[in-house]
């Protein structure tokens, strides 16, 4: 297994790569001290393991993965400096975080899982387990409407949508369809859950089946029965269910 090491802090970096000259099964490809070398290197190189940190002075973690192009894509061990609490969710399988400062054994139990485990279920891991990081982290912390993205597995791609984009959800059956601009991205998550990780001052939910965001209603529509739908700017007309009618009128300033 090929590993490289991307930190822009290089005692952190060190740090990783002389743990893993401990480690036999891993060939150590090298480091990169910044994103934009990070992306060069992992799409030449083909690494099977990253260890990626997600707060670096010229871009994030996330926006490093967003132009990852080889296939099948590294495991990714993000290296941040998060709050415990938040990483109370991932103390199991391949995929992980590891909280700056670490111990060895923290470390060594991380490569143990990932030695272990394959790739397909690495990559069936991964969009799964980023949405419990936001959705845990929301809970120890504020919301997080300004820092994160939602990641949607597209194949052997995974598509990082900005929640801003995003004018509105619909649920469909075990999924959520996210309507961006004309796109429109399938997500394997409940809608309580997303409710968790969207800014609750911009995203209203307004039915059951459905979430909106606010910047992006056009028009309320109003019917018999003192009954409405809000018009979204895309045309699209999405009911107000009589449950969520009076706070989305307090949302809107009605």
């Amino acid at each position: 297994m090929k590993a490289l090491v991307i930190d822009d802090e290089e005692l952190a970096r060190k740090r990783v790569l002389n743990l893993l000259e401990e480690i036999e099964e891993i060939e150590i490809l090298g480091e990169c001290s910044n994103g934009k070398t990070a992306i060069k290197k992992i799409n030449s190189e083909k690494p099977d393991l990253i260890f990626l940190d997600i707060n670096m002075k010229d871009m994030n973690g996330f926006e490093v993965l967003k132009q990852v192009e080889i296939t099948p894509k590294p495991i990714v061990i993000f290296v941040t400096a998060y709050d415990n609490y938040a990483l109370k969710a991932f103390d199991v399988e391949a995929f992980d975080f590891l909280l700056k400062p670490f111990k060895d054994e923290r470390f060594f139990k991380t490569i143990s899982k990932v030695l272990k485990t394959t790739q397909n279920e690495a990559d069936s891991n991964f969009e799964k387990r980023l949405i419990e990081f936001f959705h845990e982290y929301s809970k120890g912390s504020t919301r997080l409407n300004s820092v994160s993205k939602i990641p949607v597995k597209q194949g052997n791609k995974t598509a990082l949508v900005d929640p801003k984009d995003i004018l509105y959800i619909i649920a469909s059956g075990y999924y959520a369809e996210l309507y961006v601009n004309s796109k429109k991205h399938v997500l394997r998550e409940s809608l309580n859950n997303l409710e968790e990780i969207l800014d609750e001052n911009v995203f209203v939910r307004i039915h059951r089946s459905s979430i909106v965001n606010l910047n992006y209603v056009e028009e309320i529509i109003h019917s018999d029965y003192s009954e409405i739908d809000a018009k979204m700017t895309d045309g699209k007309l999405l009911h107000v269910s009589k449950s969520h009618k009076k706070e989305f009128l307090e949302k809107i300033g009605i």
